[in-house]
């Protein structure tokens, strides 16, 4: 498994333009929302003993997604952790919508209309292209662009900023 370095250099090294940045800022969090949307639209009943638990793919997805977070980096998964709650919140207002499914998919397809168009102002291709795992690393990045904005975890900001650069004078001379 990659470290947080190598993961958030990865993700940075096609992210330096400031339009582009901006149009994430956007664009991830209206898909992050689209997809809890779709993963919580099914609730499935689930009984242990006497215990009977509400579960949707949206909880699952989340939990894995967060145990990857906290085994890269605890002080990032702990934003994510509060990011993904109030999205979990905000997405129980408009799950039982009888549109609900096309409100998902609108908004999922404005997400990616706004990563598109700060790639076009970037000059270079979405991480996800090279490596799906970058998926993932998205939202965390951003959070950590908010950290490092804060003045917080100047150090990891320090040692993936030049290995950024690096790759992405790779990719410019390939």
């Amino acid at each position: 498994m990659k470290n947080i370095e190598e993961v958030l250099a990865q993700y940075k090294s096609v992210h330096f333009n400031k339009t582009n940045i901006v149009t994430h800022f956007i664009g991830i969090p209206l898909i992050i929302w689209a997809v809890t949307l779709l993963l919580s639209l099914n609730v499935f009943h689930l009984e242990f003993f006497s215990l009977s638990i509400l579960l949707t793919p949206a909880y699952v997805f989340f939990t894995c997604a967060l145990i990857y977070y906290f085994m890269l980096h605890i002080k990032l998964a702990i934003g994510m952790t509060i990011y993904v709650a109030i999205n979990l919140y905000l997405v129980s207002f408009v799950t039982a919508h009888p549109s609900a499914l096309y409100i998902a998919i609108v908004v999922f397809v404005i997400g990616w209309a706004f990563q598109f168009i700060g790639h076009y102002y970037e000059k270079a291709k979405p991480a996800f292209v090279d490596d799906l795992g970058q998926f993932l690393i998205g939202p965390l990045f951003l959070l950590a662009e908010v950290y490092f904005l804060l003045g917080w975890e100047k150090k990891l900001e320090e040692t993936i900023t030049p290995i950024a650069i690096a790759k992405r004078k790779a990719l410019t001379h390939a």
